[in-house]
């Protein structure tokens, strides 16, 4: 885990919902425990602060707002390929 994270944002997507929703979020000591957990699960971490800042404000429950679903896509494309490749 690389300790330059001052913000976290974890988010969920479910195949049923229209967009990705804000799972939990923390700073400092938060965003550690976040990450950690997140590292410990085998979920992939992206260090992305200026994504992080623009999700940060979002309620947790609350979807990503359009303006965010093209990089989020993105991200989540990527960690796919990813998972794919790990598991063949």
């Amino acid at each position: 885990m690389n300790g330059d994270f001052d913000k976290a944002v974890a988010l969920k997507y479910i195949s049923s919902m229209p967009a990705p929703f804000i799972l939990a979020r923390g700073r400092q000591l938060q965003a550690k425990k976040i990450i950690s957990l997140a590292e410990k699960h085998g979920i992939a971490v992206v260090n992305d602060p200026g994504l992080a800042e623009s999700l940060f404000v979002l309620d947790i429950g609350r979807m990503i707002p359009e303006s965010l679903f093209e990089i989020v896509a993105e991200i989540l494309a990527f960690v796919y390929s990813i998972e794919v490749k790990k598991h063949g």
